[in-house]
């Protein structure tokens, strides 16, 4: 099949009958037509659940293991693997090798389009290589087409070394099947055509997010990153966050400010040693000790 017939079967690529008129409108027009057209993103994904539920999953398991999460894509797809993928670490308190995005087209083409980068299957599988990726992690493609050669080359690879491979994209499933046949999760929001013909950064890309949103928060809820809703593995880098942190203690720990930032002291900066501390009366070692026999979840501690 060639790429001119490829093209023709994906959704995303096809003319949107609603806007087809967006060329004459107004400004307020314009935006209110590109709403009506978002409203049904948060559907399309709802459809996508159960699928999204197995990645995480999947995800959550490798960490446990000591496994990674690796997100493969290239333009604006890439772009938001880069921002799930840097977002965790401060958010969860997790090393960055943990989740890493891969790029076609390297650091550079996070800032800038590098033509043609997406359409090199030998550094799509390079990619995976010079990693190191393992059996143990989960390499999740990301291509709104779904039929990305740097995308499908990197997890064809994946599949070789026997890592569980995911691809998000959003076109039918059926159709993305037969680009990605050996891939073990495929999750496929049906957007629809984009308002304007081919810009896969709008529809696509919003669907897109959310699902990596998902996908990295229910792996860090299920691994105890979060007491309750709380996210509470936070790295305290910078001003903000330490006062988060205080924040946080002071209303999960029933304390005051000042007794709050003692603990947290006591605790050598770390907001769950300190939470175990106030919720259970333990020592600094003994609440490390109970968050390690625990894999680090704080209600398994205070539930004894």
């Amino acid at each position: 099949m060639t790429l001119f017939d490829q093209l023709a079967l994906l959704s995303t690529e096809s003319v949107n009958p609603r806007t087809t008129d967006i060329d004459v409108l107004s400004a307020r027009e314009i935006v209110e037509l590109l709403n009506a057209e978002d409203a049904g993103v948060h559907l399309a994904v709802h459809a996508e659940l159960d699928h999204i539920a197995r990645a995480a999953q999947a995800a959550a398991t490798a960490f446990r293991a000591g496994g990674r999460l690796f997100y493969v894509g290239a333009g604006t797809s890439g772009r938001l693997g880069v921002v799930d993928a840097s977002e965790c670490p401060p958010t969860y308190g997790v090393p960055p090798t943990m989740v890493q995005a891969i790029m076609a087209g390297g650091p550079d083409a996070v800032f800038q389009s590098v033509e043609g980068a997406e359409d090199s299957r030998e550094a799509g599988s390079k990619a995976i290589r010079e990693r190191g990726v393992q059996v143990t992690d989960v390499v999740c493609g990301i291509a709104a087409s779904g039929r990305t050669p740097f995308v499908l080359a990197a997890l064809e690879e994946a599949h070789r070394l026997g890592c569980v491979t995911v691809l998000v994209s959003t076109n039918d499933r059926a159709t993305v099947r037969g680009f990605a046949p050996d891939v073990d999760v495929l999750i496929c929001p049906l957007v629809g055509p984009e308002a304007i013909t081919g810009s896969t950064r709008m529809k696509s890309g919003t669907a897109q997010k959310m699902v990596l949103n998902m996908i990295t928060t229910t792996a860090m809820v299920l691994i105890g990153k979060t007491y309750g809703n709380v996210m509470v593995d936070l790295q305290l880098t910078n001003e903000k966050l330490r006062e988060r942190a205080k924040r946080i203690v002071m209303t999960i720990g029933n304390m005051t400010y000042d007794d709050a930032t003692l603990l947290l002291d006591a605790a050598g900066g770390h907001v769950k040693t300190a939470l175990v501390m106030a919720l259970t009366g333990r020592n600094r070692e003994e609440s490390e000790e109970e968050l390690k026999r625990s894999q680090g979840h704080i209600r398994r501690v205070t539930s004894d």
